[in-house]
């Protein structure tokens, strides 16, 4: 019962912290603005300066930080569960490398919409993903890992080709974009992210039982009924697929899908599969508007990366966890 308890003022205090950051990502940035202001202008009052910076600039900004971050979190505690390894997520997987060298190849073209970069973008996550898939047929969740580490190197190459023969203004757009973004979100993007949470990100939370079976090892899964090879692909394609929405509206942003699922299972331990994915969705949502946020404001009126953020917080975390696995 106590650890029920603590478990509900977790998620009440997690949750409450999220929708702080929401509103201070909202009320902060290189204009200043009084609250009154910010609070009139979301209810479509005051000067119209006020009201774009507001409605049109700051508030699909936020909502597409946190629909990244809880895209990204869902994707990398799914993919570290159906894959057994908790060093897994989609960029170790392939499916950024992809991303990339579709949207640096959209650069190279001369595609200037970022509509267009986007779509490049989502084209090369899911080859990638397909690649991937064909490389580790029949081969677990061991060879589909190496398969996507595979890929991403493969990637890479392709992009520092693609780059040599680019000019300057496209080189400097592609690494831009490479570095993750969400400065100029539209409407548009948070409905694409949001509807890509509700479909893919609600279809791995449907079969979550069977990713608590798969925890418990294929065989065991197998005795109890799960098919442990199809739970994994089927894990690994809805998970990549939101990995791949991310990369599309927002660039690279790196780590979440890492870090996120480590601190949701060890402040929801024994909770199962479907209350973690859920506590790393709101955890990932947080992270993410807290990066954007220092992102604007530590250099403003300039602006960092946010994939450069991310990272920031990412590497460390990530030594962290080697040295923690030796």
């Amino acid at each position: 019962m106590m650890a029920s308890s603590h478990t509900r003022t977790r998620v009440v205090l997690l949750v409450v912290a999220a929708l702080l950051a929401f509103g201070a990502s909202v009320a902060l940035g290189a204009v200043s603005l009084s609250p009154g202001e910010v609070w009139q202008a979301l209810l479509g009052y005051g000067e119209p300066s006020t009201l774009v910076i507001v409605r049109e600039i700051r508030l699909p900004r936020a909502a597409l930080a946190a629909g990244i971050g809880a895209a990204l979190g869902v994707s990398g505690a799914s993919l570290q569960v159906a894959l057994r390894n908790p060093l897994a997520e989609p960029y170790l997987l392939g499916v950024s490398g992809g991303a990339a060298v579709g949207a640096v190849g959209a650069v190279a073209l001369g595609v200037a919409a970022l509509g267009g970069i986007a779509g490049f973008a989502f084209i090369g996550a899911m080859v990638a993903v397909g690649v991937v898939l064909v490389l580790g047929r029949g081969g677990g969740a061991e060879r589909l890992l190496m398969a996507g580490v595979v890929t991403g190197t493969f990637a890479n190459a392709v992009i520092m080709v693609l780059l040599a023969d680019a000019g300057p203004t496209a080189q400097r757009s592609a690494l831009w974009w490479m570095m993750g973004s969400v400065a100029v979100a539209r409407w548009s993007d948070v409905a694409f992210i949001g509807a890509a949470l509700l479909l893919a990100g609600g279809t791995i939370l449907h079969h979550a039982r069977s990713l608590d079976l798969l925890s418990l090892g294929h065989e065991t899964a197998a005795s109890l009924g799960v098919d442990p090879e199809r739970t994994v692909r089927r894990t690994f394609v809805l998970a990549s697929l939101l990995a791949a929405m991310t990369v599309a509206t927002a660039g690279l942003v790196g780590f979440v899908g890492l870090m996120v699922p480590h601190l949701a299972r060890r402040w929801q331990r024994h909770q199962g599969t479907r209350a973690t994915m859920a506590f790393a969705a709101v955890l990932g949502a947080l992270l993410v508007l807290v990066a954007d946020l220092a992102a604007r404001l530590v250099r403003a009126p300039s602006e960092l990366p946010l994939g450069a953020v991310t990272a920031l917080f990412g590497v460390p975390f990530f030594l962290w966890l080697l040295r923690g696995a030796r």
